[in-house]
């Protein structure tokens, strides 16, 4: 199937969140992802979607401002990617993956990338690991192994903190953050 790749900002919200509903359920927002990211809005050069031949949605990739507030004051700036979505009836034919190789080119020399995800897949393919959030703390239930970090720089990330949302004036959305 031939897939496009292109910016998420161009496309319909409601289509969006029409894809991520039918992907994972209209009771998603429940989940300790969706706190990560209250009273922001996605990052616009990190955020793709996938349209088919005819030009339909098939698959979003989301990316979000966060911040690991590290237990000695100081915080670091994280994106965190997802939700990575697909249309059900055209998954495993590796939209998915194109749209995680649209953001790791994008995301290149950038803020360290932080997910909740499965493990062997995304350190498999594309070189997240637990390795580095083992004392990481999030608002919410999550099962530590599926905590991954990615940082393409390489320097060091901190070991010990909170993931917060980043809210400033580029990705405030106005939402209550709960």
């Amino acid at each position: 199937m031939t897939v496009k790749i292109t910016s998420l900002a161009d496309i319909d919200a409601a289509l969006v969140e029409a894809l991520l509903d039918r992907a994972f359920g209209s009771d998603r927002r429940g989940r300790t992802a969706y706190r990560l990211r209250a009273g922001t809005r996605p990052i616009d050069a990190l955020s793709f979607a996938a349209l088919d031949g005819d030009g339909a949605l098939v698959g979003t990739l989301q990316s979000w401002p966060v911040m690991l507030a590290v237990d000695n004051g100081a915080v670091e700036p994280l994106v965190m990617v997802g939700p990575v979505a697909v249309v059900p009836d055209q998954q495993q034919g590796g939209i998915g993956k194109r749209l995680m190789a649209a953001l790791m080119a994008a995301a290149a020399g950038g803020d360290p990338l932080m997910m909740i995800g499965d493990p062997e897949y995304y350190e498999r393919f594309f070189r997240f690991s637990a390795a580095e959030t083992a004392d990481w703390r999030i608002d919410g239930p999550v099962e530590r192994h599926r905590l991954l970090a990615h940082n393409p720089l390489g320097r060091p990330i901190a070991r010990a903190g909170r993931i917060v949302p980043r809210i400033d004036a580029r990705f405030a959305c106005g939402e209550q953050v709960a």
